[in-house]
């Protein structure tokens, strides 16, 4: 695998280190196209036991390099969870539920450099699920209803990977197989994941990508979280 100081670096990305954990910094890359560009922030690494994101992302990246838009990337969000292969952070706590009250380190730091950043147009983050057998994404939509969007999504991701049949994913009903619509708030008001602190910063549109972490070959999950940002990148271009 190619470092992401290698990859960014070569793509004429900026590197700033926002904050330093006892696994390493975490590290945020920057790439502007323009100021009337659309502008596109991709995340992965929250949950150290959940390695299809970033390796995606490195793999997306090898392999294109979209200069059409404004880039935002933080592909290692939790390096004592990575290092640890743990879903939680070196202090056990669950970064993804951590946007509002801004507890940890990681978080913090996080946040702070968001807040520094323009809103953008389109988030994509990267997750993986071990209790499911099939991919699924959320969306967060603060505009008009798009249904073409998710099905899009869907149909791109289906031809690398099953989609999740199942109804009701961690207790939410799906919209459409594989779809859940998610409304601009915590499912619990005071646990913010990353996506409601970018919803309430104003961003029109999110999507949260889940892979089945246990149910495939890390090769196809890859693939399949490839296959979801290519297809969520053609509603901006």
């Amino acid at each position: 695998m190619e470092s992401f100081d290698e990859l960014f670096s070569r793509r004429g990305f900026d590197r700033e280190e926002i904050a330093m954990t006892a696994a390493g910094p975490i590290v945020a890359w920057s790439r502007m196209a323009g100021e009337a560009r659309p502008t596109v922030y991709l995340s992965a690494g929250m949950h150290g036991d959940e390695p299809a994101g970033p390796l995606a992302i490195e793999a997306f990246w090898r392999e294109q390099d979209p200069r059409e838009v404004n880039w935002l990337i933080c592909p290692i969000l939790n390096p004592t969870g990575i290092q640890a292969r743990t879903r939680d952070n070196a202090e056990g706590m669950d970064l993804n539920r951590d946007y509002l009250l801004q507890r940890s380190l990681e978080v913090r730091a996080h946040a702070a450099w968001l807040e520094k950043q323009v809103v953008p147009d389109l988030f994509l983050s990267l997750h993986e699920d071990w209790e499911t057998e099939g991919f699924y994404f959320y969306e967060i939509s603060l505009g008009e209803d798009q249904p073409y969007r998710a099905r899009r999504i869907l149909d791109e991701v289906r031809t690398v990977c099953p989609i999740e049949k199942n109804r009701r994913i961690d207790d939410h009903e799906v919209r459409e197989e594989g779809w859940i619509h998610h409304e601009p708030q915590a499912d619990f008001p005071d646990s913010w994941p990353e996506a409601i602190f970018l919803a309430k910063r104003g961003c029109p549109l999110s999507f949260t990508f889940e892979t089945p972490s246990c149910a495939l070959p890390l090769a196809q999950r890859i693939s399949a979280q490839g296959a979801a940002i290519r297809a969520a990148m053609d509603e901006i271009r």
